[in-house]
This record gives C-alpha cells, sequence and structure tokens, in this order.
C-alpha cells in the first residue's frame, strides 16, 4: 500500500496506514491510540489512524500517510531515543571507582616513588608493596555481585512470566513511591461482562431469552459489547434474517427483523425507552453501560428512524472486567507506601467507578483533563487528584514529568500507542503483552501473561537484591576505606604498606566473596529505607577505621621484627573482616551459620598449609596477646563508632545488615 491508494474497510478490517474516508460510514475502536474504549463514528472527510481497527460499517479510504509518517510511527519514533538507565546501585558504584580511580594513579605513583628513591627498595619490591595498596581500593567484586543478584533475580521472574528487559529495573521499581496505572488493559482487560439482567416485560422468560438469542445469532456486530451479549446470551440459529441495521454508536441502535417473528431491537435506554427508570439512572450513575432489548411485531428496515411500538424485553447492565486480584494488588502498594494514580482516556465517571471497585482508596479525587484548557497547572494535578480521565498522551507525559519533579520515583503502565510519551518519561515503565508492539519494545518490564497481579513480585525481587547487596557491601567497602587510610599513613611515615598482594586475595575470596555470594539468594522483602551508598559506608567505616587504627598502633609500638608485624597486622586484619562478616549474618539461619564457620576454617586452613606463600611466620606468645589486645581493643572503636554512626545519622539504621 503505497500513498493515493484507496483501502476498503469492513467489520474486522485493521487500518494500516493514516487514510481519509472517502465514502462510506465506518465505526472506529482507536483506543490503542487514545485509550478510549468507545467506538468512534467516521464519515466521509474524517482522518483514520494506523494502528486502529474497524468495529462495523463499510467505507472507502485514501491513504495520506505510510511508513514513518503514519500518526502512531511519528509517536513511536519520538521515543526511539536511548533512555539512561536511572539506578541507584548503578550509579553508587559508579561515584565510588570515579573517587577510587582519581585517587590511585597519584597514590600510585608517590608510593612507587617513595619506595624505590627514599627506601632504597628493589624494584619488584617496590612494584609489589605499591600494588598491594592499590589492589584494595576498589571493590572489584562487588559490580560482580549485584550483576549476579540482579541477574539471578530476572531469572526467577522470567519463570513467573515476566519479561525484565532492563536488569536494573528490578532494582528501579523496588524504589518507587508512585505507580501510574492505565485503566484499559492493566486494571481492566478490556472486554465487558454483563453484571445483570433486568426483565422489563410480563412474557416467559425462555420465549424472550429465545428471542435474544436469534439477534445475536443473527448479527454481525462483533464489539465488546456484543461479545458479552453473545456470552450472556448463546447465538440460536432459526427463522430466517429478513432486514439487518447494524448497531451503530451514531445512532445509538441496531434491529434486526426476522421472519414470522417481527423485529428485535438493541439500543441505549434514551433510544427505545420513553423515560428511564430509576433503578437503571443508578447503574449509570455507578460507571456502568445499560443497554435495552426492544421487541416489535413489524418488520423495520428504515434506519433513520425508530417504530412507536418498541416493547421493551430487557434492560441488561454491563461492566468492564477488572483483571482478577487487582484489589489485593492495590492493596500491596497502599501498605508498602506506593500512591497509586489511574490516568485513562474514558470518561471520568467510568474511570472513577472502576477505580473504586477496584479497591482504590481516593477513587473519588478524579478530574476530566479535557476541560482544563491547554496549559493546566499538572504540579497542583498531580497534588490534588487521583484519577485522571479524558487524558491525551501528551498530557500523560506532562503528569509523570510533573511526578518526577516533585521528587517522586514513577512507574507507568500502559499497553498502547498513547501511552508510549508517559512510558519513555517514567522511571520505570511496565507494558502487558497484549498492548501494543510499540509499548512492549519500549517498556523495560513486560507482563507476559498480562497479569498485573504479577507487579508485586517485581517489587519483591528487586527489594532482595537491594537488601542482600547492602548487607554485603559493607564488607567490600571495609577494603577501600582500610586501603587509602593506611596508603596515606605509609606515604606520611615513609613505610611500606604492610600487605602483598597475595595476601589481599586470599582476604577477597575467603571473607569477601565467598559469604557475599552464598547469601545474594536469600530474600529479604523488607521495604527499602535509605540509600545504598550511605547504608554501606557507614556501616564499613567503623570496621575500616578499627584495621586502620590497629595498623597504625602495631607500626608505630609492637616490639616485633618487620615480618612479625606483618604477621600480627595481617591477622588483626582478618579477625576483624570476619567480625564484620558475623555482624552482617545477624539474624542468624543455618546457612550463615555454615558460611560464618566454613569462612573461618577455610581461611586458617590456608594459612596454616600455605604460610610461606601468604608470608607469615609462627606464632610467640608475645604476638598472640598483642592479637589479642589488638581485637579487644579494635572491638572497643567499632562500638565507639557504631554509637556516634546511629547518633549522627539514624536514617543508616533502617537498613539492619
Amino acid at each position: 500500500i503505497v500513498k493515493d491508494d484507496v483501502m476498503v474497510l469492513t467489520s474486522g478490517s485493521q487500518i494500516c496506514n493514516d487514510a481519509e474516508v472517502v465514502s462510506g460510514t465506518l465505526e472506529v475502536n482507536e483506543s490503542l491510540l487514545t485509550g478510549e474504549s468507545d467506538a468512534i463514528i467516521k464519515e466521509k472527510g474524517a482522518q483514520l489512524y494506523s494502528g486502529s481497527s474497524v468495529i462495523s460499517g463499510k467505507a472507502y479510504a485514501k491513504v495520506i500517510h505510510t511508513g514513518s509518517e503514519n500518526y502512531a510511527s511519528k509517536l513511536a519514533n519520538e521515543v526511539k531515543k536511548e533512555k539512561k538507565v536511572n539506578s541507584e546501585l548503578l550509579g553508587s558504584m559508579r561515584k565510588v571507582t570515579r573517587f577510587t580511580s582519581f585517587l590511585i594513579i597519584p597514590l600510585g605513583i608517590l608510593l612507587f616513588l617513595e619506595a624505590f628513591f627514599m627506601r632504597q627498595s628493589p624494584l619488584d619490591t617496590s612494584v609489589i608493596t605499591s600494588s598491594a595498596a592499590l589492589l584494595g581500593m576498589l571493590p572489584k567484586g562487588l559490580v560482580l555481585l549485584i550483576s549476579v543478584s540482579l541477574a539471578a533475580g530476572v531469572i526467577r521472574l522470567a519463570k513467573m512470566k515476566i519479561l525484565v528487559q532492563n536488569i536494573y529495573s528490578l532494582e528501579t521499581l523496588a524504589h518507587v513511591d508512585t505507580l501510574c496505572l492505565d485503566k484499559t488493559g492493566t486494571i481492566t482487560d478490556g472486554k465487558l461482562r454483563v453484571h445483570s439482567v433486568i426483565p422489563m416485560a410480563n412474557i416467559a422468560r425462555g420465549e424472550t431469552d429465545r428471542l435474544v438469542r436469534l439477534y445475536t445469532g443473527a448479527s454481525d456486530d462483533n464489539n465488546a459489547t456484543f461479545q458479552a451479549l453473545k456470552a450472556q446470551f448463546p447465538p440460536e440459529r432459526g427463522n430466517r434474517p429478513v432486514y439487518k441495521i447494524s448497531f451503530s454508536s451514531k445512532r445509538k441502535w441496531g434491529g434486526i427483523s426476522f421472519e414470522d417473528v417481527g423485529t428485535i431491537f438493541i439500543g441505549t435506554p434514551e433510544k427505545l425507552m420513553a423515560s428511564l427508570p430509576q433503578n437503571l439512572e443508578q447503574e449509570l450513575e455507578r460507571g456502568r453501560r445499560v443497554i435495552v432489548i426492544g421487541y416489535s411485531g413489524k418488520m423495520w428496515k428504515d434506519d433513520s428512524a425508530l417504530p412507536s411500538d418498541i416493547y421493551p424485553l430487557y434492560s441488561v447492565v454491563l461492566e468492564d472486567t477488572i483483571r482478577p486480584h487487582t484489589k489485593e494488588t492495590l492493596e500491596f502498594f497502599r501498605k508498602e507506601g506506593v500512591e497509586v494514580k489511574i490516568i485513562s482516556g474514558d470518561h471520568v465517571k467510568t474511570v472513577s467507578m472502576i477505580a473504586k471497585r477496584a479497591g482504590l482508596r481516593r477513587w473519588h479525587d478524579a478530574v476530566d483533563m479535557s476541560r482544563l484548557g491547554e496549559n493546566p497547572d499538572y504540579d497542583r494535578l498531580c497534588s490534588d487528584y487521583t484519577v485522571f480521565a479524558r487524558v491525551t498522551p501528551k498530557q500523560k507525559q506532562e503528569l509523570v514529568i510533573a511526578l518526577k519533579r516533585q521528587g517522586h520515583q514513577v512507574a507507568m503502565t500502559g499497553d498502547g500507542v498513547n501511552d508510549l510519551l508517559a512510558l519513555r518519561e517514567a522511571d520505570c515503565s511496565i507494558a502487558v503483552a497484549d498492548g501494543s508492539d510499540a509499548s512492549r519494545q519500549i517498556s523495560q518490564v513486560v507482563l507476559l501473561e498480562s497479569n498485573f497481579d504479577h507487579l508485586p513480585q517485581v517489587v519483591m525481587e528487586g527489594r532482595k537484591v537491594i537488601h542482600n547487596v547492602t548487607r554485603t557491601a559493607q564488607v567490600f567497602f571495609i577494603k577501600t576505606i582500610y586501603s587509602m587510610l593506611v596508603s596515606f599513613f605509609c606515604l606520611l611515615t615513609n613505610r611500606p604498606f604492610p600487605f602483598i598482594p597475595i595476601q589481599i586475595t586470599l582476604v577477597d575470596a575467603c571473607i569477601e566473596a565467598y559469604p557475599s555470594f552464598l547469601t545474594i539468594f536469600e530474600s529479604d522483602i523488607r521495604r527499602i529505607r535509605g540509600k545504598f551508598l550511605p547504608t554501606a559506608l557507614s556501616h564499613a567505616a567503623p570496621f575500616g577505621i578499627a584495621v586502620t587504627v590497629m595498623i597504625i598502633i602495631t607500626s608505630l609500638f609492637a616490639p616485633f621484627s618487620a615480618v612479625q608485624c606483618r604477621t600480627v597486622m595481617y591477622l588483626l586484619l582478618i579477625l576483624i573482616s570476619m567480625a564484620a562478616v558475623v555482624k552482617s549474618c545477624f539474624p542468624w539461619s543455618i546457612l550463615r551459620v555454615f558460611i560464618c564457620v566454613t569462612m573461618a576454617a577455610g581461611t586458617f586452613l590456608a594459612l596454616a598449609l600455605l604460610p610461606s606463600l601468604f608470608e607469615i611466620v609462627p606464632m610467640t606468645l608475645a604476638m598472640m596477646i598483642w592479637i589479642v589486645s589488638g581485637a579487644v581493643m579494635a572491638a572497643a572503636v567499632i562500638v565507639i563508632l557504631e554509637y556516634v554512626r546511629k547518633k549522627a545519622a539514624p536514617n543508616f539504621g533502617h537498613s539492619k545488615i
């Protein structure tokens, strides 16, 4: 199909290019473009948009746009630019590596020059002592730990039919405090169901049902309303249909005449009834839809008027189908402190009633965005309202921007092209599988079974990752802290760095990597409090400072030889690092006890079997006394610094690691 081609469109046709109606009349479903589930009448001169579909009617339409010029394509192209990853874990690691990398080059050069020129050390010794100091500054295993932990969460979600297209989305959704939901396709499944059937005639129920089944069996209409009717009144083939008048949203009624029966009409109450009963008015106030099924003994083929002798048979009350477990899901987010807002293109009454049925607490705080002009105060609207109706794609985007401007972490769900701009702007974008291709491609999380109630699982997996990484990161940062502090001490006092690379490697493997990678699969789903980097550093600082203090005291005052001092300092380092691991394992579990026992056994077994490799010497009584005294003194330093930390920054204490 190229520009200026004429397409023949009938019921069920997909509109593949923007076009203009040349002749005929159509009812079109543009829900994926506008978010409105109601059919739109398209007559001569009206514009059709690619991505919409024909519900009923027949028309000839001239193609006016193709390819990237189509309305839907323009929206999709607008959001194709790469989206910046919004990850606190990734951002924190970048800060740490940027800071330590800034120090590594000058510190490395100074340590080498001092060793080679001022202490006259051999070249190989100068390189080894300098590299040992630099080796500990980067928490290199932590990046791998974060990646493995996130990957494990993604795999678990994949088993639940949840596709995570950006690995850091797990963490982002765990931090979200505002969730924006689209009504159609997210809270509802886009289908209607019959809520109740109200008899209006004194006719036997069986005979009345048969008349309706004749209509559903002969009708060519296939929109959501008629699909619900066919489910309630299974189609029946019998008397031959003589005339058919398709249901039209413009006409608001349709009818079929049957041989030897008469005509069955279906339409809105105001068309088929002289006055609206109070019970039907109440149903309309509740946001439900009401259609009336009527009967006339005449054969009727005039689609411009109705006969005067229509006899109402039934009033059928229809309502949107709420997805299963939606109430429980919204209640979960409420308890977890996440504010839920519903943004839709539907009528304000319909959206607010859907919100009420879904269990949203502030369903009555609703606003019709179509009445607010071109430049409403989005900041005020975001604060005052929870339900937004008649929202355009651009307005959805502006609402998300306003929420982010107010400091919120925003997640957005959507299924249509009309949601693309908002999905692109949100911190975390979520799509359902039965939505448009564009919405799935741009979103970070895709619910493959279109189950809205799976969202809490994504939040829980993100919490597991953040809690586990925060708990174990303190051990990695201990080495970063004492490596920098001890390096400055060595520069000021013209002393060699007390450890060699192989000694640092043993601490990395047995005390940092082994416990951390065994505990990243644990389940901790408490609410996130505080930020990752301040929390991890504040918990690591007392241990890092304690190691530094013990090294300084031992270097300056210990009455031992150089190799004995190195052994004493190395064993103190191991004991203090192990104490940090033990502290991070509270509360105890069988796995954590096993980790602590095997960590200690493996470390000391390696030292006992390979003392020459790790350059440690046999212990003397004086060395053992010094180590015990140093351990007690280090414990006192840690307790004092922990007390100061909690007093100075109580928020850090929220994340108990």
